[in-house]
């Protein structure tokens, strides 16, 4: 695909995805939403690319500051939604369960972990893109707001499905029904930011290589695909499927090495 609105970077074991319109402050477009599902797809099937981080191109000077003004100006002009993507735009996640075969919802349906590491603003769907990631960390300061109640518009993409889950209905109300500015220093008190780092790429990478790093990528897989399925299961489900589970994990070679590590007292080293 000729990319022109993200651009990719691998580092190291994972790969990077910029939000890349740094003239408009990295603002959402259809097309940046096509190149996107496509690098997801492209990282999705790397055997080398264990971790998926999502940031916006520095020089925006922002994460992503929703949908470009433009584009909202169409909307209006046309009196109904357009969101600009063509029927054959890539799928990753879809097929997994009909609950994540839809935008953003996809991301559920991934077996690499999503982290969003929010370099400046995020607004609307910028907001939205951050919060279905598995992950978010932040730079100290930046604004979060969801944006569409001072566009006259509902809750856009499943965010009011998805915020009270991470933050809870109180918390997710004030920031659903106000759509009032948030820093991220307020956000990480709400339990929504996980970190806050002045350096938010240095900083995310250094967690995802410290914490995620010694981690099975299968043992990922399952843990996220068992997270998001068990959103809309009950529990005797969660722990039937776990045990099943447990049988094909403990017949893999990760699991002798995750084994032997333990008893040798190092790092496992999964290939």
């Amino acid at each position: 695909m000729d990319l022109k609105t993200c651009r990719f970077e691998r580092i190291g074991s994972t790969g990077v995805i910029f939000l890349s319109r740094p003239e408009r402050r990295n603002a959402w477009t259809g097309r940046m939403h096509t190149e996107y599902r496509w690098l997801l797809e492209q990282a999705e099937a790397d055997p080398e690319v264990r971790v998926i981080v999502v940031t916006g191109d520095p020089d925006g000077g922002a994460f992503c500051v929703g949908a470009d003004a433009r584009a909202l100006d169409g909307h209006a002009e046309r009196g109904a939604y357009d969101p600009g993507t063509d029927d054959d735009i890539p799928t990753p996640g879809f097929g997994v369960d009909p609950a994540f075969d839809a935008d953003f919802a996809y991301h559920f349906g991934l077996e690499t972990p999503v982290v969003a590491a929010i370099n400046g603003a995020a607004a609307g769907v910028g907001l939205v893109l951050a919060c279905f990631a598995d992950l978010r960390f932040a730079v100290p300061g930046a604004k979060l707001t969801t944006a569409h109640g001072k566009l006259a518009l509902p809750a856009e993409y499943g965010l009011s499905w998805l915020l009270p889950r991470l933050i809870g209905v109180g918390r997710a109300n004030d920031l659903l029904l106000t759509s009032r500015v948030v820093t991220t220093d307020e956000a990480h008190s709400m339990g929504l930011v996980n970190d806050l780092f002045d350096d938010v790429l240095a900083g995310t990478l250094a967690w995802v290589d410290e914490f995620l790093g010694p981690v099975a990528r299968s043992s990922m897989a399952a843990t996220r695909r068992q997270v998001y399925l068990d959103l809309h299961r009950d529990a005797a489900t969660s722990v039937t499927d776990s045990l099943a589970r447990f049988d094909e994990h403990m017949g893999s070679a990760d699991y002798v090495e995750g084994t032997r590590a333990l008893t040798e007292k190092r790092r496992p080293d999964f290939r």
